[in-house]
């Protein structure tokens, strides 16, 4: 086994000393296709009171200088010349930024309230148990918020506050140090399930994932895309996920669990199942980049928290 806990070291949260203004570097992602709500994410960002920010916006495939309107003075760009995907371009960012906490942001999703890092940074003080914050994420016009936002098995009031085991990847706050001890964001994944992996690693860290109901950020509510692409990586992504992190003896449990899952979910459409086997396939085929083994004490604690990971 490898990881953090294998030798007993869990990294010390490296915060602001009490009563110093917390300095928060974020990473906002973007293709360059909402201008509109580019501009707002980022005015809500710099509009934080209480902390210091230093951002820089991210262009997967898109240059960030050439945005119109401009992006307001001292945000930094950061040009993407392809399209990496969605967690190699947030790990892009983060040598950008200075900051001991990092806040990641997508070009669609906002901070409704001046004091949001202020507060998820006290948060991250007073709690050193904490390794990483999911807030509650609504609707701005008041739409009823899918309850795919809550990371939760068992959903519950999306005001209730909870360790998590996922998290929706649209607005998340994270010591550095932390984010580092669990290799950021999974590269190769392109997009799908590298919120699952980031929870994961944070809690191997010895600390915890926390869904924040008591934080809230913006996002407007959208019909998710389902295509033939995204079944695909959605399945690939379940195997990766599993080689990369789980002890050998938990992958074909956690696999197997979930294949019946979508075969269930799926069972009256043979075209997404058709595309999502293909994924599958190719889980198993194709190599899943690092494999850093979580600890039998992580898999412990996550299971006394209420999800083994074999589901």
């Amino acid at each position: 086994m490898s990881g953090p806990e294998a030798s007993g070291h869990r990294p010390e949260p490296a915060l602001p000393a009490a009563g110093a203004m917390p300095r928060v570097g974020v990473v906002v992602l973007t293709m360059g296709t909402r201008p509109d709500d580019l501009a707002r994410g980022i005015r809500s960002v710099l509009d934080q009171v209480g902390v210091e920010v230093d951002v820089v916006c991210v262009g997967n495939g898109w240059d960030p200088a050439t945005a119109e309107p401009p992006l307001p003075a001292g945000v930094k760009t950061l040009h993407l010349p392809e399209n990496l995907g969605i967690p190699a371009g947030r790990n892009r960012g983060v040598p950008e930024v200075a900051g001991d906490v990092l806040f990641f942001l997508d070009d669609d999703a906002f901070l409704p309230s001046g004091t949001f890092l202020s507060d998820g940074c006290r948060m991250l003080a007073a709690r050193p148990e904490l390794g990483l914050i999911q807030p509650r994420v609504v609707d701005p016009t008041g739409l009823v918020s899918p309850r795919r936002w809550i990371p939760r098995i068992r959903k519950g009031e999306a005001s209730h506050s909870s360790p998590v085991f996922s998290c929706w990847e649209g607005a998340v706050l994270l010591p550095r140090a932390v984010f580092e001890a669990a290799g950021g964001w999974a590269d190769p994944f392109f997009y799908a399930h590298e919120g699952i992996e980031l929870a994961w690693r944070v809690w191997d860290t010895g600390r915890i994932a926390w869904y924040a109901g008591d934080l809230e950020a913006g996002h407007p509510v959208i019909d998710p895309a389902r295509h033939a692409y995204y079944y695909r990586l959605n399945a690939r992504n379940r195997v990766w996920l599993a080689r990369r992190n789980l002890p050998y003896v938990l992958v074909p449990l956690y696999v197997g669990s979930w294949t019946a899952i979508q075969v269930l979910r799926w069972a009256r459409n043979p075209a997404a199942l058709k595309a999502w086997f293909g994924g599958w396939r190719a889980g198993w085929r194709e190599h899943p980049g690092e494999r850093r083994c979580m600890t039998w004490r992580t898999v412990w604690r996550m299971a006394r928290a209420g999800r083994p990971p074999v589901v």
